[in-house]
């Protein structure tokens, strides 16, 4: 993957019907991650969070506007000094780049999300 500032994530994909969260990670490797956008069902909301060996201090947004068994489209803007996540309600999130790595290398996507397709612009 090759993702700088100003480059944009389209991800589409169904939510499991029976899953209590999902994961999308963007960043430098699994355990070194500029963003960590993971809606949490069984809690309401989304957390997002930086990883750098540890986890840093939690994000939460309470706009869980989707809901199991749904297709979604989630985009994710890199910004450079933040990431702009648009939700499928079109409600637009912000979370920094603690990190400030100014290029991402690594895409995962894990729990009950099956992703249908992603493209980078």
């Amino acid at each position: 993957m090759d993702m700088k500032s100003g480059t944009t994530l389209t991800i589409k994909g169904k939510i499991s019907n029976d899953t209590d969260n999902f994961v999308i990670n963007l960043g430098q490797s699994a355990d070194k991650l500029n963003f960590h956008f993971n809606p949490r069902f069984n809690e309401s909301t989304i957390v997002c969070n930086t990883r750098d060996g540890a986890w840093g201090q939690e994000q939460r947004e309470n706009h869980l506007n989707f809901h199991r068994g749904s297709e979604v489209k989630i985009t994710v803007t890199f910004e450079g000094d933040w990431f702009k996540v648009k939700l499928p309600d079109g409600y637009i999130l912000t979370f920094p780049n603690r990190l400030g790595h100014t290029h991402l290398d690594y895409l995962g996507v894990k729990g009950g999300f099956k992703v249908s397709s992603f493209k980078f612009n």
